[in-house]
């Protein structure tokens, strides 16, 4: 963890804002990528693409391109199977052969979160494994499960935090300091990482649950991506062109102006212009923009839309349950919940007080 952390920090990451961002799955998915290790290799790029075009659309220059490194995580706190992606991504982009970096401004994290988890169901709905009507029943629901997580800005001269945040995102999955073996009962007592809660688990699941975390040979858990990508960092060192350090600019324009091009976004991602009308193919254009809620929910409910996504709560289920050839019941870390968040508030990352641009247009 030492040697990568100083390696990603002296060959790799450029000395320009970084952030820490974790992607996660609802549970109801990580089933899929249990059983199907493949799949973990779409899940970092789904990441990637999101975070890709998102801080590319915040910027004003051409070609602009950000740097990420991210890291496949599969453990939660008591080795359940918790998919998730952490995320080393420039705080901006590159451009002009990388001598230039431009910051970007603050992105919205619920945004990012929607084009995430469409790309997510996209890919899994390619591979088989989810139908549309598992996908409209997951859209109805509140909390969707899906969730991106943002830390503080990382400054280039921080050397002690980046290379602290190397360390973490490839650590173990467990460690043996807070696992105690009980050789009389066969039983293995792990403790949380608060060390506020223990769970006992007999010595055959907790091999079950050890070995559902190694990947197999020749899967790659760490990848590089845009300007960190292996291909861009060989030929800028052919070029002689890998130790220039680049000139950092400050964001460029405001908000206001990055919010004017979510529907080039939208368009981008979803594959659909919003601004064409579906019913005669014409370019439609913004007349006003209506921002009192009973407004609109009284224009929504005269055109029979307010309710129109609405439905009943999903009714609850028991977590599936795996049994072994010998028939006995799998351990239940396969479902296990426990999120790789850091748990400090410290670490959060609060977005500006955004609206959710509801506009009528004609």
């Amino acid at each position: 963890m030492v040697e990568f952390g100083e390696w990603l920090c002296m060959d790799v990451l450029k000395k320009i804002p970084h952030r820490h961002f974790v992607f996660s799955i609802p549970k109801i998915l990580r089933r899929y990528f249990l059983y199907d290790r493949k799949l973990l290799a779409d899940l970092s790029r789904c990441a990637w693409e999101s975070l890709k075009v998102f801080i590319q659309n915040a910027l004003s220059e051409d070609d602009p391109v950000p740097g990420a490194v991210i890291a496949i995580q599969t453990f939660g706190d008591f080795l359940g199977f918790n998919p998730h992606c952490h995320i080393l991504v420039t705080d901006g982009c590159f451009y002009g052969d990388g001598g230039i970096f431009r910051v970007a401004p603050p992105l919205e994290l619920k945004k990012l979160e929607a084009i995430f988890r469409h790309k997510v169901f996209r890919i899994l709905l390619n591979k088989g494994k989810i139908t549309q009507e598992m996908i409209a029943m997951l859209s109805t629901w509140r909390h969707s499960g899906f969730n991106v997580f943002c830390g503080n800005r990382i400054s280039p001269t921080d050397d002690t935090a980046m290379e602290n945040l190397a360390r973490y995102i490839i650590r173990a999955s467990f460690s043996q300091e807070r696992m105690q073996y009980l050789d009389q009962k066969g039983t293995v007592v792990y403790t949380s990482r608060d060390g506020a809660t223990t769970r006992n688990f007999p010595a055959l699941e907790w091999l079950a649950a050890m070995c559902s975390h190694i990947p197999n040979r020749g899967e790659q858990m760490v990848r590089y991506y845009g300007y960190y990508s292996n291909v861009s960092r060989g030929k800028r060192q052919k070029e002689g062109l890998d130790d220039a350090i680049p000139c950092i600019l400050e964001p460029q324009g405001n908000e206001k102006a990055f919010r004017k091009r979510w529907a080039r976004l939208i368009q981008k991602i979803y594959e659909v212009d919003p601004l064409v009308c579906p019913k005669c193919q014409g370019t439609m254009r913004i007349i006003s923009f209506i921002e009192d809620q009973s407004v609109i929910r009284d224009i929504l409910n005269h055109l029979g839309l307010w309710l129109a996504r609405a439905r009943p709560p999903p009714k609850a289920h028991a977590p599936p349950v795996c049994v072994h050839s010998t028939g006995r019941l799998a351990a239940s870390y396969i479902m296990d919940d426990a999120s790789q968040v850091p748990v400090n508030d410290d670490y959060l990352y609060r977005d500006p007080e955004y609206s959710w641009d509801e506009y009528i247009q004609s």
